[in-house]
């Protein structure tokens, strides 16, 4: 299902490509669980101001972000989950082209699609998680994060709950992390009953991450 939504991400040309490094390109096993509950699952606070961005593209784009609040769910991570969040994460990284909002769009913050095949941090986010909610995952799962590296930059993830913790789909890392593992400094996210709604997160370990607001 994942393939098949895909390749109707872009263009035909890039179908060749993709199907190219898919077949190409090794699966990673399921990760090991987290040792602690503390370490697996950041800790959700009080609600939030949501980003001007998440507003502004809702402003522009509301059918994407009507939704009922429904309940909080986590997503069982088998074998095949995972590959599928894999391939996603892998195949938007390499497809994309990173343009910061200053230079894709003249303005400093703009949340869109990068249909056109370039974008910035949140623009990989939130394809990732339209390219996962048409393949069936629960929206409630997949979570628009904002976070803050060692110098203090805004950086956007989408982070996916799972029974075996949350994890983080980064353009900045090849890798699927455990959100604890990712050296971020996790700030607010998405709330699971209602994506406009968002929370604040309870991180108190250092900021150590060196990836760019880009």
């Amino acid at each position: 299902m994942v393939a098949t939504v895909i390749t109707k991400v872009l263009s035909v040309k890039l179908r060749t490509v993709l199907i190219a490094a898919m077949a190409a390109s090794a699966i990673d096993a399921l990760p090991a669980v987290a040792g602690s509950e503390r370490l697996a699952h950041v800790l959700a606070s009080e609600v939030t101001r949501p980003p001007a961005g998440w507003v502004e593209f809702c402003a522009r784009q509301p059918g994407e972000c009507a939704s009922t609040t429904t309940a909080p769910r986590d997503l069982t991570l088998s074998p095949g989950a995972w590959k599928d969040l894999v391939r996603v994460n892998k195949w938007v990284n390499e497809t994309i082209k990173p343009l910061t909002d200053l230079e894709h769009w003249g303005v400093v913050e703009r949340w869109s699609y990068p249909d056109d095949g370039y974008g910035d941090c949140e623009d990989y986010v939130l394809l990732k998680r339209r390219m996962l909610i048409q393949s069936g995952w629960p929206r409630e799962a997949l979570l628009v994060t904002v976070v803050r590296d060692k110098k203090e930059e805004g950086h956007a993830v989408l982070t996916v709950t799972t029974d075996k913790g949350d994890y983080v789909l980064d353009n900045q890392a090849e890798d699927i992390l455990l959100w604890s593992e990712t050296g971020y400094r996790f700030v607010k996210r998405q709330s699971q009953s209602n994506p406009n709604v968002w929370v604040s997160l309870d991180d108190l370990r250092p900021a150590i991450a060196t990836a760019t607001s880009r």
